[in-house]
C-alpha cells in the first residue's frame, strides 16, 4: 500500500509556509506602531509586549503539557486487564 503524500511531506513547502508565518509576523509588528494601545496596565504600552507575552505564554504551555504528561500517562496495557 503506497502512503498518501500531504503538502507537509515535502521540505520545500515547509519552508514556504514558515516563511509565510514569519512575514506575516513581521507585518503584524509593523502594523502595531499604527495602532494606538488602551492597555489597563502600563507594561502593556511597550512595543511588541503582545508578541513577547504570547511567544512565553506558548512556551509555559508546552512545558506544563510536559509535566502533566508524566503525571497523567498511563501504560500501554493499562485498560487490558
Amino acid at each position: 500500500m503506497k502512503k498518501e503524500l500531504t503538502i507537509f511531506d515535502n521540505p520545500k513547502n515547509v519552508k514556504r509556509l514558515r516563511m509565510g508565518f514569519f512575514v506575516a509576523l513581521v507585518m503584524l509588528l509593523i502594523a502595531e506602531s499604527f495602532v494606538e494601545m488602551h492597555g489597563y496596565f502600563s507594561v502593556e504600552h511597550f512595543y511588541g509586549f503582545y508578541a513577547v507575552y504570547g511567544f512565553i505564554s506558548y512556551v509555559l504551555l508546552i512545558f506544563a503539557a510536559k509535566v502533566l504528561r508524566k503525571i497523567i500517562m498511563r501504560k500501554e496495557d493499562y485498560y487490558d486487564h
